[in-house]
């Protein structure tokens, strides 16, 4: 009986791969006869279907910003930046859809050393850190197994040397997978899909307004009551918003 639902199990993810392979083949053919409606709809099917992928989040992007739909094009290509952090293409026609938003926020300026070590960080995901780490500790013990098995001196302190070398490699990449993480789980980014919305000095209609923001502007979920939102930008403002008002990114 276990290998029958295996294998059921099995044949109900191919067919799932092929029509996921069919849908996004017809999709791309719209986009390229300029059929953007089309594309689109094909596109968001496979996301029903439960596929989550690069690529389509990126070609959701471009079909968005064909038809001028600017939160859309934004979301869709951060949502791909998400999966795919250092992505040079992506981020190039993120800027293009940025280009269309008309909120100007200016992030707060950072010292010279912070800079380097977001840097730093951002060169690998999460995850890529932590394969990193894990391949570092397998060199360390292969350096420590031939230093144990190795005669002659100056080969043995080569390999010693070595395996020194891999197992601080293994402890710093796994310290930046952490902080990765962490700061990954800590932000809540989410895209305003509305035309223009008031952002609330606090969480209720009464409240006055701490300022305007338009579709396609990126803010930070700091807290959440009933159903309000509170929201930061990257230029340190924050305030409230009516949940109906954005979409968050880290929804898959």
């Amino acid at each position: 009986m276990k290998k029958i639902v295996i294998l059921l199990f099995f044949c109900l993810s191919f067919v799932g791969s092929a029509q996921n392979e069919a849908l996004f083949t017809k999709a791309t053919t719209a986009y390229n006869e300029g059929d953007y409606e089309k594309a689109a709809e094909q596109y968001l099917k496979i996301l029903e279907n439960g596929e989550h992928s690069v690529a389509v989040y990126y070609n959701l992007g471009n079909t968005y910003y064909k038809m001028n739909k600017v939160a859309p094009s934004i979301y869709y290509y951060e949502k791909a930046l998400l999966l795919n952090p250092n992505d040079t293409e992506i981020k190039s026609n993120l800027s293009y859809a940025q280009n269309m938003t008309l909120d100007a926020v200016e992030e707060l300026p950072e010292t010279g050393i912070t800079k380097i070590y977001h840097k730093a960080l951002a060169l690998m995901s999460f995850d890529q850190w932590a394969y990193t780490a894990i391949i570092c500790m397998f060199l360390f013990v292969l350096a420590y197994i031939a230093f144990y098995y190795m005669q002659y001196a100056t080969q043995k302190r080569i390999a010693f040397i070595s395996s020194l070398i891999a197992l601080f490699l293994s402890i710093c990449t796994a310290a930046m997978a952490y902080v990765q993480y962490a700061d990954f789980n800590a932000n809540q980014p989410a895209i305003v899909f509305s035309e223009e919305v008031s952002v609330k000095a606090e969480p209720n209609d009464r409240s006055s307004e701490a300022f305007k923001l338009h579709e396609g502007t990126k803010v930070n979920v700091l807290e959440e009551l009933n159903n309000w939102k509170k929201v930061a930008l990257a230029d340190g403002k924050t305030g409230w918003l009516l949940n109906e008002n954005i979409k968050l990114l880290k929804d898959f």
